[in-house]
């Protein structure tokens, strides 16, 4: 009689595990990094899109102005004070992570926004002149 041993072998072994462990750690090692920017620079779009609005808001309210000079005010906007802008038909929302601020004269005006959004030291700086140019003196999102 002869007895039949049948090795059923089914599952992974230790080191096929722990190939794919090293796989894996090597891939998000790389992937996270590569993440957290583009989800710094999504963020910074939100300051973006405010400075061209306040430009051009700026532009309109002078134009509707009487003595056409551009909208001054010494208020920061931001979540907690959103009605700082009204007057330039302006609302922050409460989720926004800058402040904004508007230096102006009767014929000149620097927007500027300010916020820390990767939770670093360096603080995210955007601004945008009367001329229309938009510039980020400090950019908070780490080039690698």
């Amino acid at each position: 009689m002869r007895i039949m041993t049948a090795r059923n072998e089914r599952g992974f072994t230790l080191i096929e595990l722990m190939i794919v462990v090293c796989i894996i750690s090597i891939l998000a090692m790389l992937a996270i990094p590569r993440f957290m920017q583009a989800s710094t620079k999504t963020k910074q779009s939100e300051a973006k899109t405010i400075l061209k609005q306040i430009y051009v808001n700026q532009r309109t309210f002078r134009q509707q102005s009487m003595d056409n000079t551009y909208f001054v005010t010494a208020e920061v906007a931001s979540k907690d004070n959103p009605d700082a802008f009204r007057d330039i038909w302006i609302q922050v929302m409460a989720t926004c992570r800058y402040s904004f601020e508007i230096a102006a004269t009767p014929n000149t005006f620097v927007a500027t926004a300010r916020g820390n959004i990767d939770d670093d030291p360096l603080e995210d700086v955007w601004t945008i002149t009367d001329a229309g140019i938009l510039d980020n003196p400090t950019n908070d999102v780490e080039e690698s």
